[in-house]
């Protein structure tokens, strides 16, 4: 059904910027509790979006759809490093004492979180940057699918997803981020024709003439 589709592909992103809301802008021992527990829900969360582009080619077949499957995939297995790093790994640490401003005891828990950090923001952006790809891709199957009609849709989910990289769910810019991806995946999927519907012109019978 073509509306379980927008469902489907809209209620993660909307949830991400619900979650957003309440995301800490820094990490410290007063934020650090909510900080690794936020991170922990958002571990099966972050994957629906890899998912929902995945929703959105179902059916499709060619290279621009299989496109969109690999970098649904990559993105899946990348951008999940962020929340196990940066969020768990970073959160338990300074829960546990270290302290990412000043260092404790000889300074390794600082650098320790730093380099937590470091490596899930790193691995995380090339995640975003699958997602960003797979977008493009996207468009240009709905594109090719439903015409004019899938242009705003398609506009309004690729500045998403080049918002993306640089927002994460951070208020404001990562809800706005996030309600964008919903608007955008959501006009893409109201589009899509319902199950057992032909997507392409009817032919028209040929009279047959006695």
């Amino acid at each position: 059904m073509r509306w379980s589709r927008v469902v489907a592909v809209t209620v993660p992103p909307l949830v991400l910027a619900g979650i957003g809301t309440t995301h800490p802008h820094t990490l410290d021992a007063s934020t650090a509790a909510w900080w690794t527990t936020m991170h922990i829900l958002l571990v099966p969360l972050f994957p629906l979006l890899g998912v929902a582009q995945w929703v959105l080619v179902h059916g499709e077949r060619g290279l621009l759809a299989w496109g969109v499957r690999v970098s649904g995939f990559l993105y899946l297995t990348l951008y999940g490093v962020v929340d196990a790093l940066a969020g768990i790994g970073a959160g338990t640490l300074v829960a546990h004492g270290a302290d990412p401003t000043h260092g404790h005891g000889d300074g390794s828990g600082a650098e320790a979180v730093r380099l937590l950090f470091d490596a899930g923001n790193r691995i995380g952006t090339w995640g975003a940057w699958a997602f960003l790809i797979g977008s493009v891709l996207l468009a240009v199957v709905a594109w090719r699918r439903s015409g004019w009609r899938a242009l705003p849709g398609a506009l309004v989910l690729l500045a998403a997803s080049a918002s993306f990289s640089g927002s994460h769910i951070y208020w404001p810019w990562g809800v706005v981020t996030m309600l964008g991806l919903a608007l955008g995946l959501g006009l893409l999927a109201a589009l899509q024709p319902r199950s057992g519907a032909a997507s392409g012109p009817v032919p028209t019978a040929t009279p047959v003439r006695g």
